[in-house]
């Protein structure tokens, strides 16, 4: 029987499937974890903190971290050689690590200088095996099946903020440490499975890095740094993966001001309460979750960049659409067929930067530069859509999301032209 790259042999399939479940596994417990990270420490910080401004700046010094340490820490993984992998032995040592500090956080909650130590060690800690477990996926998966394995992830990373919502919800008030203990728990059992199911030296990936070291002088090839690495994408002529990351930006940035900016949006265009305004991105959170999949299938139907700048439009559309009719129903309508849109583009883009990477072994360190480009999306989007809302106006709030969006769209066009080009756009 032939096969191909999208037919591989069933026993490939299943071995895809199991490293799939598994990092999935992982990315819930750690997602889990950050979830809840995000919805109980602001308080446990404002005991202590009187301003906002200050309580939001400690909370977002994690996408600080992630910036710095994740492509190096990729970087490093790519580079490391054990008898175990390149990704286990970070993870069985940093998983358990975390999940320890994260449990330590309610005892710590009584002296601001140690809660501080503590959240600020965690979010060091779990900055620094995200990339590496993420890049467990790339390592074993094909890269024609590289997006439904990632749209799984996705949806695993998704359901953790309902999971922190339960905890939260049935545990905080009256066991606030215990709460704190379900996902260090989760973690901790993620890693047991993983350290007893995966030894990543068997992964396609790591055989072909090995057969690069082995083709290199002296039988070894040099390591490759993060910053050579840079370098070597923005001096590419091609600039399809500087353009890439680019695009990530860009989008990133628009995702997470249609997130950020969403209750404020609703208090002073739609004239909800606050509460009622923070909950209007909900359903949206749940069609992103059943797009997820179909987005992959898609994708490796027509073309991952295809799927892209389908989806990225619809996005646009929805939230120009939401900013022509103002009413809440509408915008709620609007924000679940964009976050559907937008699973086009998230499913996909990581899986189109890990496609464009010269070698196996520097997918770790490519997995760190995607959330390089997210994570600074995340810190500058609301800055810079807010930024517009205070020379305009709440009203005009969507469409400038949709403005943000449709410079990502350019750009991810210019790389389907180049790719197009090549005679690649498909293939990636």
């Amino acid at each position: 029987m032939t096969t191909t790259a999208s037919n591989p042999p069933r026993s490939q399939r299943s071995t895809e499937r199991r490293i799939t479940l598994l990092v999935a596994l992982a990315v819930f417990a750690q997602e889990s974890t950050w979830n809840f990270y995000d919805s109980q420490v602001p308080p446990l910080l404002r005991d202590h903190i009187a301003s906002a401004a200050v309580v939001g700046l400690c909370m977002g010094m994690d996408n600080l971290f992630g910036i710095f340490v994740q492509p190096w820490m990729g970087s490093r993984s790519d580079n490391t050689r054990t008898s175990w992998g390149r990704r286990m032995p970070y993870l069985v040592v940093g998983m358990p690590v975390a999940a320890l500090l994260f449990l330590v956080i309610p005892y710590a909650a009584a002296s601001l200088p140690a809660l501080l130590a503590v959240i600020f060690a965690y979010s060091l800690v779990a900055n620094s095996y995200k990339p590496i477990a993420e890049s467990l996926m790339p390592d074993f998966i094909a890269p024609a099946r590289r997006s439904r394995a990632n749209a799984a992830v996705k949806i695993a990373s998704g359901l953790t903020v309902i999971v922190a919502a339960l905890i939260s919800l049935f545990v905080v008030d009256d066991h606030p440490r215990l709460a704190f203990a379900i996902p260090s728990v989760l973690m901790l059992a993620s890693v047991a499975v993983l350290a007893w199911k995966v030894r990543d030296s068997t992964s396609p990936a790591y055989q072909a890095a090995l057969e690069e070291d082995a083709a290199g002088e002296h039988g070894t090839a040099p390591q490759v740094r993060v910053r050579e690495t840079v370098l070597e994408i923005v001096r590419d002529p091609d600039r399809s993966r500087l353009l890439v990351m680019v695009a990530i930006f860009l989008f990133g940035s628009a995702w997470f001001a249609s997130r950020a900016l969403g209750t404020p949006y609703g208090t002073e265009v739609l004239g909800l309460s606050r509460g009622d305004a923070g909950g209007i991105t909900l359903p949206a959170g749940i069609a992103f979750l059943l797009a997820a999949y179909p987005a992959a299938l898609l994708a490796e139907r027509f073309g991952r960049i295809r799927t892209m700048l389908v989806g990225m439009s619809v996005f646009a559309l929805s939230m120009a659409a939401g900013g022509l009719v103002q009413t809440t129903t509408w915008t709620v309508v609007a924000f679940c067929v964009g976050a559907a849109g937008a699973a086009g583009f998230m499913i996909n883009a990581v899986v189109v930067l890990w496609n464009l990477a010269p070698s196996a072994r520097v997918l770790g360190t490519y997995a760190g530069l995607y959330t390089v480009g997210w994570a600074s999306g995340g810190f500058l989007g609301p800055a810079i859509v807010g930024g517009l809302v205070d020379l305009t106006s709440w009203s005009f709030m969507l469409f400038d999301i949709a403005a943000l969006t449709l410079l990502a769209i350019l750009v991810v066009a210019r790389v389907d032209a180049l790719q197009r080009r090549r005679g690649e756009g498909v293939a990636l």
